[in-house]
């Protein structure tokens, strides 16, 4: 029977789940019960194979340490997977030094991709560093190598550093045709379109054309003055101006920066700051008081002069003037980023993974739904929120974090 039991855990190796359930499916031993649980999270079936996994950890013996640990780093993958990023991290931490101090090295450093790869998701890039850094890196299975150099990409993406992450793609490619797994593989693939994938639009002097990864991390060294939608920051070179607190400002900024060289009119800056259908002069009166502050915020990089028809921005010691703007106008662009990799979120998943409060999330969604750009399925805490790829949209590995480092 043993021989059952290794041959069913070979085929979950190799990434053949049916295999593996033709010879475990109908017992219920511990081993079995673990087994039959991670080949139904390879089917997809995630609600069982969580109930299978915690059913085999009850069963393993108090001397069964490690085998206990390999059901909770399998239950950690799951809820990885699921977008349940509530999940006790101690919990997972303690099952990976459990499996260390056995010696069981290989799942080990499976935990700490789990736990690397949820640091990446939630965009706390340091530590998914750090994480990784603790992970002992050979030698390691080829499908471990995989999910390690696909951590190291996202990371690389994240930080604008487009020749590591294809460095690590590189490695993740050869690595995945040596497990000989399909869905590693699709994985990395489609990870690698996210860097011949527009990830922003450039406009300058009333054109606009699409930027890949590169570009932009091209645009992030260049001695440009940038208005950046994504982050709502003015910049040029080292020097950064944040607006993100001032939407106002940064209404008034970006059409400026936009028109470069030529001016904006008073009418059209009164409608992209304070949405006014109908001027007065209070509208007048408060442009004028916004203007003061936009031009005080901007004075190491620019000037802000009245022209006869309303503004210009005259840049310091630069002739160029360009807006990073996302590739699909949409107003709640993040949430649809991440909603774009495909697998069902929770709205306090997606809430953490933005760093705003679950009632913000829950009002844009309820919005995205009724304009039907998302769906959702369950009740309660069991509701989960999905949307078919968007086309234009960059995969959610290159947000929340910032696009261009500040």
């Amino acid at each position: 029977m043993e021989s059952l039991i290794t041959a069913a855990a070979r085929a979950l190796e190799a990434g053949d789940p049916l295999g593996a359930l033709n010879r475990v499916a109908l017992r219920n031993d511990a081993p079995s019960l673990a087994l039959r649980g991670i080949a139904m999270a390879q089917l997809g079936d995630l609600a069982k194979a969580k109930t299978l996994l915690r059913s085999a950890a009850r069963a393993f013996g108090p001397r069964e340490a490690v085998a206990r640990a390999r059901c909770v780093v399998a239950e950690a993958e799951i809820a990885l997977v699921s977008r349940d990023l509530g999940w006790p991290v101690k919990t997972l931490a303690a099952a990976r030094a459990t499996l260390e101090k056995h010696g069981d090295l290989a799942n080990a450093a499976h935990a700490g991709h789990i736990e690397a790869r949820r640091f990446l998701l939630v965009g706390r890039l340091d530590d998914a560093e750090h994480a990784l850094a603790a992970v002992i890196a050979s030698p390691l299975p080829p499908a471990s190598q995989v999910v390690r150099e696909l951590v190291v990409a996202g990371i690389a993406i994240r930080r604008l550093r487009t020749k590591d992450a294809r460095a690590a793609l590189g490695r993740a490619t050869r690595a995945a045709r040596l497990a000989g797994i399909p869905a590693l593989a699709a994985e990395v693939e489609s990870a690698n379109l996210v860097l011949d994938t527009p990830a922003a639009r450039l406009i300058a002097r009333g054109k606009e054309h699409p930027l890949l990864l590169g570009q932009v991390e091209a645009l992030a060294a260049s001695k440009a003055l940038v208005v950046d939608t994504f982050h709502h920051t003015v910049r040029k070179g080292d020097i950064v101006v944040s607006l993100g607190t001032r939407p106002v400002l940064f209404a008034l900024a970006r059409p400026l920066a936009q028109a470069w060289p030529a001016d904006v009119s008073r009418e059209a800056l009164m409608s992209a700051a304070f949405r006014a259908r109908h001027v007065d002069e209070s509208h007048r009166a408060r442009l004028r008081v916004e203007i003061g502050r936009l031009r005080a915020k901007l004075k190491p990089l620019a000037d802000v002069s009245a022209t006869k028809q309303g503004f210009a921005l005259t840049p310091r010691k630069t002739r160029d003037v360009l807006v990073l703007a996302r590739p699909v106008e949409e107003k709640h662009a993040a949430v649809l980023a991440l909603l774009s990799d495909g697998e069902p979120w929770s709205s306090s998943a997606l809430a953490l993974a933005l760093r705003t409060s679950a009632r913000t999330v829950q009002r844009a969604l309820e919005e995205l739904a009724r304009s039907n750009k998302v769906q959702s399925f369950g009740h309660g805490r069991a509701r989960r929120w999905m949307t078919p790829p968007v086309p234009g949209f960059p995969t959610g590995l290159l947000l929340p974090t910032p696009l261009l480092k500040t």
